[in-house]
């Protein structure tokens, strides 16, 4: 299936990766999507405090 998102690789701490995938599991998440979830959420709630963040289309895909 075909995605227009962007892999990206992270590390957690063992303890925390296995409580965000308690809360994916109570959420009925994957943990990729509870972890989307949560940094939208992030992003709202900032934008929410500060105004939107403008999108440089010329940066979106851009290493």
């Amino acid at each position: 299936m075909a995605t227009n998102k962007i892999q990206t690789g992270i590390r957690f701490e063992p303890e925390l990766l296995y409580k965000i995938t308690q809360v994916a599991r109570q959420n009925k998440r994957s943990l990729n999507a509870q972890l989307e979830y949560l940094a939208q959420e992030c992003v709202k709630k900032f934008e929410d405090a500060n105004g939107e963040i403008a999108i440089d289309e010329n940066m979106l895909y851009s290493k």
